[in-house]
């Protein structure tokens, strides 16, 4: 009894480890899904970009979305994960995506 009171801090610390390494990889499996949206909306639809990226990653990991257009529309995503071990601040996560913007090409000519 008294060696598994003595481990125990061991265990819960490696419990919660565990279970962070596992928002901090969701984290960055949203900012990547974001990232993608917000490219692909902007590339259709000018200014559409980054409301499609902050609606496409959970709300509690604050996603901010920067959009960056040419040739090819970059879009990147930014999503803060909050600790839960203590003395960590948290981890800020950033993703980006570009797809061809096609808007460029487009000509308005009757066929």
């Amino acid at each position: 009894m008294l060696e598994f009171a003595g481990f125990l801090p061991f265990l819960l610390v490696i419990g919660l480890a565990a279970i962070q390494l596992g928002l901090v990889g969701y984290g960055a499996n949203q900012a990547g899904s974001a990232a993608r949206a917000g490219a692909r909306a902007e590339s259709l639809n000018e200014g559409t970009g980054e409301a499609a990226a902050a609606s496409a990653a959970s709300g509690w990991l604050s996603p901010s979305a920067s959009i960056a257009t040419g040739d090819t529309v970059t879009a990147t995503v930014t999503v803060h994960v909050n600790a839960i071990i203590p003395l960590f601040d948290g981890w800020d996560i950033h993703r980006s995506a570009t797809m061809p913007n096609d808007r460029t090409g487009r000509e308005l000519t009757p066929p």
